[in-house]
């Protein structure tokens, strides 16, 4: 077949195509003026109730909104259902009836109900021993033992309230050289990781004994803080939360005699 019989066959079947193409080309048109018309009633109808009911403008746009993406699934031949989305929080056949997280939460609402059921200790006192430092353990047992420790912060300016203050160091302790800690320079990350842990916090409220801050502001860091212009100490104090107070009774040797009878417990540490 050469190229004058090619073109005559393509346009014989542009031809034969030719009323169909013209009835999806009407059928759209239509449809699309009728949906243009009924969507313009609706508007308008829409305007003049939203006006007299007071509705909101953003209330009145998505409700528009609605209208076209229903005109549009139609236009398609789409389903008038919208898929169903997945709840909150990930896949519902993973966290609805059934799942492995509801099945936990019943079971831990079961042994609640459950008279007989007995527990030891918190089951996160064994997940916070393997995120605890040999260093912080110490801190622990110092705090559970001595009770709460002297800190302050060296802000600057002399003025007893803090407004307009500048906050020089915060949470100046002696608590590393205290309980004995082999990396006192590490105090502050350990203290925060014990605060992450929820086993200690540093209180607004200060110790009755002054005693103990006059030797807590007479350290070096304390001193060099407070050269760096005119600055004060605020005193406050470093204690256990009552969660760190369980977690050392229930895990930690606090008794001396009961340290020293460990493997290894002969190695000095400052008694508190």
């Amino acid at each position: 077949m050469n190229d004058e019989q090619q073109q005559e066959a393509q346009d014989g079947s542009l031809i034969r195509a030719a009323p169909g193409l013209v009835r999806i080309a009407v059928s759209a048109g239509w449809r699309t003026a009728e949906w243009t018309v009924g969507t313009s009633v609706r508007v308008g109808s829409r305007v003049v109730e939203a006006a007299a009911s007071g509705e909101s403008p953003t209330e009145l746009f998505r409700s528009a909104g609605a209208d076209a993406r229903d005109y549009v699934r139609r236009l398609l031949g789409l389903s008038e259902t919208p898929p169903s989305r997945p709840a909150p929080g990930g896949d519902p056949d993973q966290n609805g009836a059934g799942s492995p997280l509801r099945e936990r939460g019943a079971e831990l609402l079961r042994k609640s109900a459950d008279v007989s059921f007995s527990e030891d200790a918190h089951p996160a006192y064994e997940r916070i021993l393997d995120a605890l430092a040999p260093d912080e353990g110490r801190m622990l047992r110092l705090l559970a033992t001595a009770g709460p420790q002297p800190a302050v912060d060296v802000r600057s300016g002399f003025l007893p309230i803090n407004a307009g203050s500048e906050l020089i160091a915060p949470g100046l302790n002696m608590i590393g050289a205290e309980a004995g800690c082999r990396h006192v320079e590490r105090v502050p990350a350990y203290l925060n990781n014990l605060n992450r842990l929820g086993l200690v916090w540093f209180s607004r409220e200060p110790l009755e004994d002054p005693l103990a801050y006059q030797v807590l502001e007479a350290q070096p860091d304390v001193v060099e803080a407070m050269r760096k212009g005119r600055a004060r100490t605020v005193r406050r104090s470093l204690q256990l939360t009552p969660f760190g107070e369980d977690f050392c009774n229930t895990v930690l040797p606090l008794e001396t005699a009961e340290l020293e009878a460990l493997p290894g417990g002969g190695v000095t540490q400052p008694e508190p």
